[in-house]
């Protein structure tokens, strides 16, 4: 089966354009997918230049878009670039919010099966997915910079999880991770130990935050994975920020806040980073 996708409209802001892809079929996973690719002003003006990319999860809930998820908040993703690029506090890039399979997000997010749940254990075909036929159809049809070092994954909570195994597995592909609020109590903590056993340190820039108000293992979970991290050879503030959030719930609203300084450090212009009211540790 042949890679194909239908663009349903175009759409432009005063913060960017976008384009609605619906009916993307994918070669290694069952069903279409949704894609909203949000392409940074000034994008048509400058047709020789090439920018860097950031793959999302749970793509329906980023933008403030006619096709966004009207039953949730949102990160207002296009807002937080926007405000960054006048400062010039990031540089301009592509984002490429990915749709949610719906009722079987947690089968393709978790890479493990949860017999409780009944759901998991089909990250690897999802990654696959987005490696194999996102990833080659987005740089056919875009001016991207492909390359690992330009080139982002990254989600929040089962999506943030799923982005550090998918970054960590395809380092040849992707050169940066943003994982805010990841479930690494998925499957007693498998993370952690597949961090503990890998035998080398990928070459990857990591951005992890979590918030104080997500429950009572949310924090100490992130900060075992942040130390994880740092024994394997990462280096805070190097190439490893961890960011915490004082009152950050598990909500769009509070994953919103943390897009702003996990942009600047994955995609900086320049020295440091506005940190918005997070703490690093």
């Amino acid at each position: 089966m042949s890679i194909t996708s239908r663009v349903s409209e175009k759409y432009t802001t005063p913060t960017g354009e976008f384009v609605f892809h619906v009916e993307f079929r994918s070669r290694h996973l069952a069903g279409e997918r949704k894609v909203l690719i949000y392409l940074p002003p000034g994008y048509s003006a400058q047709p020789l230049r090439r920018f860097p990319v950031l793959y999302l999860h749970d793509g329906q809930n980023l933008f403030n878009h006619p096709q966004a998820d009207g039953s949730v908040e949102r990160w207002s993703c296009e807002l937080t670039i926007d405000a960054l690029l006048q400062k010039g506090n990031v540089e301009p890039l592509i984002v490429v919010g990915i749709w949610n399979a719906g009722h079987e997000r947690i089968e393709e997010y978790a890479p493990t099966r949860n017999e409780r749940l009944g759901a998991g254990g089909k990250l690897v075909q999802h990654g696959e997915m987005i490696v194999r036929d996102l990833k080659p159809f987005v740089d056919s049809h875009y001016r991207t910079l492909s390359n690992a070092s330009n080139t982002g994954i990254g989600g929040s909570s089962l999506g943030a999880l799923a982005s550090l195994y998918l970054g960590i597995s395809n380092s040849a592909t992707f050169g940066k991770i943003l994982a805010i609020s990841p479930s690494i109590w998925w499957d007693d903590r498998m993370i952690l130990r597949d961090v503990e056993a890998l035998t080398e340190r990928p070459p990857l820039r990591i951005f992890l935050s979590a918030g104080t108000a997500e429950g009572r293992e949310v924090v100490p979970n992130a900060r075992r994975l942040r130390r994880a991290l740092v024994k394997k050879g990462w280096r805070v503030g190097s190439d490893l920020e961890y960011l915490e959030a004082r009152d950050g719930r598990h909500h769009e609203s509070s994953w919103g806040l943390a897009f702003a300084p996990a942009l600047q450090f994955l995609f900086p212009v320049g020295q440091g980073v506005d940190l918005g009211g997070l703490e690093r540790l």
